[in-house]
């Protein structure tokens, strides 16, 4: 059993139960590189103010280094009986390097040291998410403008509501996706603070460099407060926060896909690599990946919860039930990178039904709104042409009939100011185009959304 550094205080070893219990090396040890860096800017600052002296400071950064190279390649054991991961390393670096090794905790504790390693890993997945997204929202484009000729019925309560364009349809996911990804960015200003030197939260009275340590890990400047600077985890909350909004948005496109693929609609058939079987009926091609989407969103949005509850009515400043943060963030980092990997390579295995598609936009007379504003531009009144417009469907409900049917008589039963024109507002097509507004479906309004959506993908690849 490895001896730990801080038993000089025990008069017996820790019971092995106590050991399976309070270890969390099995977990944070995915930490390892964040340590060994934040390690290395703190050997540096140290060598800096005369607490490493001679060539200690480069056995200290040669044998962090051989240790991630080490760990790197599935050569490093790591020992539960030494907890983490930051005392695995420190261990072995001490093994390997001799009294050196032992002057590396000075002026630090393992209280801002893991709040230092868990900051270092969220930038770096944020960047690494970002990234993913920016593929995807490309897809979502992409796809858009390949079937900007294609028009749905678009639902309001899951019912035929009016017509738009596919495109303009996925372009709103286009939107939803680029407010995560402005979120994810936005975090990041609050993510980019350095704990290190906070020590167990009092500070230091060695005359460390925090500014240094902070610039040597790249981030914007040391915590204000050193309290806070261990104690504060809003920028995990926060981190899995704007996940669990991203996942919602992941599982609402999922949602219309399965729904889509379904055979009341068959609106869309799913790629067959991206689809799986049952085990007992051979007819069946089940929509599994949107479907496991969907569901992973609910771990997101237990993590949030499960982080919240940890944090609630915790004293300050650091507790050991802390150590419970980095699990939910973990697996929030990896649902977040498999689900968006996932469906950027799905989407553009689609293929849209237009025939079915078409013969959906029949049915639940989709262009009445058109109607109505037909007669308002007539004179009439929009209380009146909405009440009139009412009246002609309940009539073709009586009748099984649709607004495509009817001639010129049947519409002036309701309105003499119906005329020849109003036949091209039954049409879907040319519903859409009427939407002109800005942000609305009609095709040049959709065609320049997916310009401007290009131009600001293209401008975060030259920004990153």
């Amino acid at each position: 059993m490895a001896k730990k550094p801080w038993q000089g205080r025990f008069g017996e070893p820790t019971h092995e139960k106590v050991e399976d219990f309070t270890e969390s090396v099995s977990l944070d040890k995915r930490l390892y590189m964040e340590d060994i860096l934040g390690s290395i800017a703190h050997a540096k600052m140290l060598g800096k103010i005369g607490i490493l002296k001679g060539d200690e400071l480069d056995k200290v950064i040669t044998g962090l280094e051989s240790i991630g190279r080490d760990i790197e390649e599935g050569r490093f054991y790591f020992d539960k009986t030494l907890e983490d991961v930051h005392m695995n390393i420190e261990a072995e670096l001490t093994r390997r390097i001799g009294d050196a090794g032992k002057k590396l905790h000075t002026a630090r504790s393992r209280n801002d040291q893991v709040a230092t390693d868990l900051r270092l890993y969220l930038k770096r997945e944020i960047h690494d998410i970002r990234t993913l997204l920016v593929d995807f929202m490309r897809i979502i484009m992409d796809v858009a403008e390949d079937n900007l000729d294609i028009v749905i019925p678009g639902m309001t309560h899951l019912q035929h509501a009016q017509p738009v364009l596919l495109s303009h349809h996925l372009m709103a996911y286009f939107e939803m996706f680029a407010r995560d990804h402005q979120r994810l960015g936005e975090l990041l200003q609050r993510v980019n603070i350095s704990p290190l030197g906070s020590a167990a939260l009092a500070g230091s009275s060695y005359p460390i460099d925090r500014w240094m340590t902070a610039m040597e890990l790249g981030f914007k400047e040391p915590s204000r407060n050193s309290v806070d600077g261990v104690s504060d985890r809003d920028f995990a909350i926060e981190f899995v926060a704007a996940s669990a909004i991203c996942m919602m948005h992941l599982s609402r496109l999922t949602e219309e896909l399965i729904v889509w693929n379904s055979q009341e609609f068959s609106f869309i058939e799913l790629p067959d690599s991206y689809a799986t079987g049952s085990s007992i009926m051979p007819q069946k091609k089940n929509p599994d990946v949107p479907e496991l989407v969907r569901g992973k969103t609910g771990r997101v949005y237990g993590n949030l919860v499960a982080l919240l509850t940890l944090m609630k009515a915790l004293p300050l400043a650091y507790n050991r039930d802390m150590q419970e943060d980095k699990g939910p963030v973990f697996d929030t980092v990896d649902t977040m990178k498999s689900c968006i990997g996932i469906m950027t390579g799905l989407l553009p295995g689609i293929r849209f039904r237009k025939d079915t598609i078409m013969e959906a936009l029949d049915k639940g007379f989709i262009t009445a709104t058109d109607i109505a504003d037909y007669l308002v531009r007539k004179g009439e009144t929009f209380r009146d042409a909405h009440r009139i417009t009412g009246e002609l469907v309940a009539y073709l409900v009586s009748t099984a009939k649709t607004l495509d049917t009817l001639d010129m008589n049947d519409y002036k039963r309701f309105s003499p100011r119906f005329e020849d024109d109003v036949f091209n507002c039954v049409d879907p097509v040319s519903s859409v185009d009427l939407k002109l507004t800005y942000g609305g479906t009609s095709r040049k309004n959709v065609f320049d959304a997916i310009q401007r959506a290009r131009a600001f993908l293209d401008d975060l690849n030259h920004d990153s």
